[in-house]
């Protein structure tokens, strides 16, 4: 019995492939130990990289789709390559677990019936909070600085409809870049000069990490606060940005933590991920949202194929939506999905993080 990771393996600085298929490893570790499922079968992990493209995304869900004791397949970060293989999964009726990408159209995709399901951040909620996170701290005007993709006209979308019932704080300005860019500066500094006392960041790590090397090297008092979207999470945004990271203010939203979560519950799952690949702390848990996210999915999903009794897609596709009382890593679910919801995290499920100087991401409160 068969799974599948369609992942951002191979980019450069990249952690959060690595970060789904360890929790994945490590919860089918512990399913296996406690029995595998109906009655004693085990998973099998196979692994296909698309390294953010969205051709090679397509071509591995139609290879995935082809394998005939396949289950289901988990995705990576990246939404926009998400977004493009949504044809492919409606088409082939692939199962699809979504443990990082948070565009809306990954759930909100026209399918009948879904065969895409998410434990994740979904943008409609990420942008919303975090701009009254601006708001809490007492800023009035704001700037949008996104990525031109799919993602980031998911977001600028969700800004859209807080600002449209006059809600603060107030935008000023968007500015779009384009991935890959080697500077930033100029669209940070065309919202400055609109009146942007914070920006609010679309971006994945390396251009962010673009962005604080170079707010950081301006006089302190035009280094604005940025509140980022949790891309910059998912590679080597630490290393990449180095001690510039220091002088700005630069918070991050995420759904979980493991500083957060029940600690008998974490000590456990640690024994297996520190057997497996050598974690032994919070600290050591690289891109942590996609680890735990996955772990939670892949559990989920065990629950969903003994409810069904079969491997059968369309059957699993329907036992998910009936598991109840799931006691996860993340939190307790009482019923991750429903046949009128596929999101099985929700507004109470956010919070902002920032990076201590030791460059481990931990809660702001």
């Amino acid at each position: 019995m068969r799974i599948g990771l369609d992942g951002e393996f191979g980019l450069a600085n990249s952690t959060s492939a690595e970060a789904i298929e360890r929790g994945i490893r490590t919860a089918m570790d512990e399913i296996d130990r406690a029995g595998g499922v109906l009655g004693g079968r085990r998973f099998e992990l196979i692994l296909k990289e698309h390294r953010s493209i969205a051709a090679r995304g397509i071509r591995n869900i139609k290879e995935f789709a082809a394998i005939t004791d396949l289950v289901a397949v988990f995705g990576g970060r990246f939404s926009p390559v998400v977004i493009e293989e949504l044809p492919t999964l409606r088409e082939t009726k692939t199962l699809f677990l979504a443990p990082w990408s948070s565009a809306d159209a990954i759930i909100d995709n026209g399918m009948e019936p879904n065969y895409a399901f998410r434990l994740s951040l979904r943008d409609s909620l990420a942008m919303p909070f975090m701009l009254r996170h601006v708001d809490r701290r007492g800023i009035a005007k704001v700037g949008l600085l996104l990525t031109n993709t799919a993602w980031g006209r998911s977001n600028l979308a969700a800004a859209e409809r807080y600002f449209a019932d006059g809600s603060t704080p107030r935008p000023v300005a968007t500015a779009w870049y384009n991935w890959r860019d080697r500077s930033l500066i100029d669209k940070y500094e065309t919202l400055h000069r609109a009146g942007a006392e914070a920006i609010v960041l679309v971006a994945n790590d390396d251009e962010a990490a673009i962005l604080v090397r170079e707010v950081a090297a301006l006089p302190k008092e035009r280094r604005l606060p940025i509140i980022s979207h949790w891309g910059v999470t998912g590679g080597d945004f630490v290393g990449q940005a180095g001690t510039a990271l220091e002088e700005v203010d630069f918070t991050v939203i995420q759904t979980t933590s493991p500083f957060r979560v029940d600690q008998k519950k974490l000590a456990t799952v640690l024994d297996t991920a520190g057997r497996l690949f050598g974690i032994a702390r919070p600290e050591d848990i690289n891109s942590p949202v996609g680890f735990m996210h996955a772990y939670d999915l892949t559990h989920i999903l065990a629950r969903a194929i003994d409810l069904a009794g079969t491997t059968d897609r369309a059957a699993v596709r329907d036992a998910l939506e009936r598991v109840t009382g799931y006691d996860g890593l993340v939190r307790f679910f009482e019923r991750p999905f429903t046949p009128d919801r596929h999101e099985a995290l929700g507004p109470d499920d956010l919070l902002m993080a920032r990076y201590d100087r030791k460059g481990v991401l931990v809660p702001v409160e």
